[in-house]
């Protein structure tokens, strides 16, 4: 009968994982480098194909915390005129009331809310992002592709990233409808980030 009556121990409890010191070495003020990175973007047009686009100016820090990633933050801001999607009537449609209307609103911005880990390199980072006078939140996926010491002395760290939003969800709303059923702009955008940052000194 002992055997049924010994008292059960408590479990002992379990240690926190030890913070990995190569992470937490890269705590710290981060400047994203936009002559090695880059913001891009996909649309599905016609029905049939994707049209592929990037924005060439914008600037952004990030703020790591390589012991406690739930505390890292990052702030972008994208000037909507510099949309390129290599044709340049395109372009200009994009820049107009009826898509960014880049005269009237110059930035879109996104401002991280919060942060998490969800595997050994990845992370899921949401936060607000702002299009015209519109703010809703956006999930973005990122990898961690390591960090480097360039040839300048500069303390780098990279990341790749991607999301994806319904441009609707910000009133970006024009499009045509097709004689074969369909519309010529689809209401899914993919984003893509290559992102290179540079330590504050």
């Amino acid at each position: 009968m002992a055997l049924f009556t010994r008292t059960k121990r408590p479990a002992a409890p379990v240690a926190a994982p030890a913070a990995d010191p190569a992470l937490a070495a890269l705590t710290g003020d981060y400047t994203i480098d936009p002559a090695h990175s880059g913001i891009g973007f996909a649309v599905r047009h016609a029905m049939v194909t994707n049209v592929r686009g990037a924005f060439g100016s914008y600037e952004g820090t990030l703020a790591l915390d390589g012991t406690d990633p739930a505390r890292s933050t990052a702030a972008l801001d994208i000037r909507t005129a510099s949309i390129d999607t290599g044709i340049a009537d395109r372009d200009g449609h994009l820049r107009s009331a009826d898509f960014f209307d880049a005269e009237t609103f110059p930035l879109m911005t996104f401002r991280s809310t919060a942060a998490e880990q969800v595997a050994a390199d990845r992370y899921r980072l949401t936060g607000d992002l702002t299009v015209k006078d519109v703010t809703a939140p956006v999930t973005l996926d990122l990898e961690f592709n390591g960090s480097a010491t360039d040839v300048y002395g500069a303390e780098r760290v990279g990341f790749t990233g991607h999301a994806e939003i319904l441009r609707s969800r910000w009133g970006l709303t024009w499009n045509a409808a097709l004689e074969t059923g369909g519309v010529m702009v689809s209401d899914k955008v993919k984003l893509t980030f290559d992102i290179s940052a540079v330590k504050a000194a």
